[in-house]
């Protein structure tokens, strides 16, 4: 790979066209992340009974948490490289790149240490049933292990998405997608370990995705290229890497913390309900993660073009990834309404279960699209280097609001859709607050643009 000619230039050509061909193997990507616990409760649904299932799927707000903000971490590490790459400065490229490595395997190792320390407790927090707690936990300690290795992946991810090659993170999660489900099935139906093996299978599958990230970074030309002799911390681009990561990363957390309290609000249902939520809640996975594929281009594109000056680039970069990712959001939103039975039949063949998932999955499946304005406006204000405020208003928009509605919506109905109905309204209000800063700050960093 030349990074001067990327498989997609992001500076240059159709947006429309360039956007979507940068976004497609991104979609696959994630697709491939969420596949990696749709398989873990899949195969513990159909091979080791409701409990297990019910066990894994009481962990999937915790996993998204830390999934989460080492998501946020990769998603700051591509804005600055990308800018940095737009603007032609190789050298701060290559200074980025290897600060940006020690800072994800910091990350990685710090939040395995707190995951191995508090799992317990924030499970009991949540409120999970005392027949579930003891695989949930045991599923978490196991898991929280392949931290670091994901931390390295999506660090790795977001490197070659900044210059444009969104292939070869597909390429290494798809044989790491392959090995989870083939250890997944070994572990389980061979071995019988249940609920560990599921979770051995996605540590070990992420290992394997960051060795295949590093060994081809480490083959990769400059500036982009990893040499040990260069593996140590700027500290000026450490700088940079943590004001960028850290508020993305607590960004993607708090979504996740929020949810700890939903997950509590669907607790106090009966065992049939939270395990027909955690099957239904996979939908999530693969929605998000089809539309975050635009997230990541909507970044990737304007931070390159924001390096290169060009405003116009810019606006209309941010425009075609709302157009893509709504349109993403809203289709596959319709499909699990239309499909929702067959859907959870893949995790359960409890028609009790499948029931009760149904009621959630009515709900989101039309919600969706309108994630898109919130979650691509934070994305644009990334690409601009933003990174705090829109932190800031996701934490009152998203955190604040949807406990507020737990303790007095859901309070008052205690219904499953006075719970979801949540999402609808705090995405709508985060949204429009997104969009205005956004708005305002591209104003800042192109005043000519707008004058002409």
């Amino acid at each position: 790979m030349e990074t001067r000619q990327p498989a997609v230039r992001l500076t240059d050509g159709s947006l429309y066209k360039n956007i979507f061909r940068f976004s497609l193997p991104l979609m696959f990507s994630n697709i491939l992340q969420a596949l990696f616990n749709m398989s873990d409760i899949a195969v513990v649904g159909r091979f080791a009974g409701p409990q297990a299932l019910g066990s894994v799927g009481s962990t999937a707000i915790l996993v998204t948490v830390f999934i989460g903000f080492l998501m946020g971490i990769g998603g700051g590490i591509n804005s600055l490289v990308a800018r940095y790459f737009g603007a032609r400065q190789d050298e701060d490229v290559a200074r980025s790149v290897h600060t940006s490595l020690i800072a994800s395997l910091a990350v990685g190792l710090v939040l395995t240490a707190l995951g191995e320390l508090f799992c317990r407790g924030l499970l009991e927090l949540l409120g999970t049933k005392e027949e579930l707690i003891d695989g949930a936990e045991l599923y978490l300690r196991i898991y929280f292990l392949g931290l670091p290795a994901s931390a390295l992946y999506n660090f790795g991810s977001g490197v070659f998405s900044a210059v444009g090659d969104t292939r070869k993170p597909l390429a290494f999660l798809s044989l790491a997608g392959i090995a989870n489900v083939i250890l997944n099935l070994i572990f389980v139906i061979a071995f019988r370990w249940d609920v560990a093996g599921v979770a051995a299978a996605s540590a070990l599958s992420q290992y394997l995705a960051a060795v295949l990230v590093l060994l081809s970074l480490g083959s990769a030309p400059r500036p982009v290229a990893l040499r040990l002799r260069d593996l140590r911390p700027a500290k000026d681009k450490l700088r940079a890497v943590l004001s960028l990561g850290l508020p993305a990363g607590f960004q993607n957390a708090v979504f996740g913390i929020a949810n700890l309290f939903i997950q509590a609000a669907v607790n106090s249902f009966d065992a049939v309900m939270v395990e027909g939520n955690s099957a239904a809640a996979n939908a999530d996975g693969l929605v998000y993660d089809v539309m975050a594929a635009f997230y990541v281009a909507c970044t990737s594109f304007i931070a390159q073009n924001y390096g290169a000056g060009n405003g116009r680039r810019v606006r209309k970069s941010y425009r075609i990834a709302l157009l893509y990712s709504f349109g993403a959001g809203a289709l596959l939103g319709i499909a699990l309404v239309l499909f929702g039975r067959p859907f959870l039949a893949v995790f359960t063949e409890e028609e009790a279960v499948i029931e009760a998932g149904l009621k959630r999955i009515g709900i989101m499946g039309l919600s969706y699209g309108i994630s898109a304005l919130m979650d691509c406006s934070i994305a644009a204000s990334r690409g601009l280097g933003k990174t705090v405020v829109p932190t800031v208003i996701v934490i009152l928009g998203s955190c604040v609001f949807r406990v507020a509605w737990v303790y007095t919506v859901f309070a008052a109905f205690r219904t499953i859709p006075s719970l979801y109905l949540l999402y609808c309204f705090s995405w709508i209000i985060t949204g429009l607050a997104e969009w205005a800063y956004f708005i305002f700050t591209y104003k800042k960093a192109f005043p000519e643009v707008e004058k002409q």
